[in-house]
């Protein structure tokens, strides 16, 4: 296992303006730069590792480095007294995060993403989608509970087999322990959403069960439709050949996910189950 590498810097902003992709938010929030959720290279499918951002780890691998946004709720907090200054706080919709997990493991220490959520709290705006893997959501709770439909918690959830989620990315929480953190917020009357995103192999009954009883909705996307280049980057990426090498290899292909979305709207209707871009930006 790569040791991790922490860095921290001050920004001079906490929103940054959105769109393509993510058409639907205004606004994407990072509180964080880089991932340490995995080992050497982090995801194989991450396509943010193959961005500019991926430079600020200066040589280190993807996977192994994060750097902390240390001023993030100071930032946010006179940017959102700014917009309602301008009578643009209510309409105001923020994906948190596009580019990093906002629960790295750092966050347990700094409470940067909860400073964030403590920031929304006191100046509510139409939409917070707060996306990640890690169980770590559960300790905002209570600041969730108070945004009430002001937020979404979208866990990502690429599988229902535990045996594929090893394979492809071992570092991660395992799918029970997603499920669980889901099952739980939606208990608190917290809005849940399942990110199956990208799809990897799975069993679509199974999944779709699973699915039912854990979130208000679904999103399934594929390599080819989101990755932003119609498969382009997950084959230069490598997907391809990992897939061959587990014996995956039929379900690297466009139109691999219509098994799934089919037993996802049958199982949970058609309005709550959503493809790819259309899905991630309806807000």
């Amino acid at each position: 296992m790569s040791s991790r590498i922490y860095k921290f810097e001050k920004s001079s902003r906490a929103l940054n303006p959105t769109g393509g992709f993510l058409k639907g938010f205004a606004y994407s929030l990072n509180p964080y730069i880089g991932c340490a959720f995995g080992d050497s290279g982090g995801c194989p499918y991450c396509y943010v590792r193959a961005l500019p951002i991926a430079m600020k780890g200066e040589g280190a691998p993807w996977g192994t480095w994060v750097t902390a946004k240390i001023n993030l709720k100071e930032r946010l907090l006179a940017e959102l007294a700014s917009m309602r200054k301008a009578g643009r706080l209510e309409a105001a919709t923020v994906f948190m995060s596009s580019a990093t997990d906002p629960y790295q493991g750092l966050e347990r220490r700094l409470r940067l993403t909860r400073g964030a959520l403590e920031a929304f709290v006191a100046y509510p705006i139409r939409r917070v989608l707060l996306q990640t893997r890690s169980p770590l959501v559960e300790r905002d709770r209570d600041l969730l509970q108070q945004l009430g439909d002001r937020v979404m918690v979208s866990i990502t959830l690429e599988t229902d087999d535990d045996t594929v989620r090893r394979a492809i990315t071992p570092t991660s929480p395992s799918v029970e322990r997603r499920l669980e953190t889901a099952r739980m917020m939606r208990r608190a009357a917290v809005p849940v959403q399942l990110a199956i995103s990208p799809m990897l192999p799975n069993h679509p009954q199974r999944f779709a069960e699973l699915a039912d009883a854990a979130a208000d909705r679904v999103i399934v996307d594929s390599y080819f439709a989101g990755d932003g280049s119609g498969g382009r980057r997950s084959r230069a990426l490598g997907i391809g050949e990992l897939y061959g090498r587990l014996g995956y290899s039929g379900w690297f292909r466009p139109g691999a996910e219509e098994q799934l979305l089919a037993a996802m709207r049958s199982r949970l209707g058609a309005d709550r189950v959503w493809y790819s871009r259309d899905g991630f930006s309806r807000v």
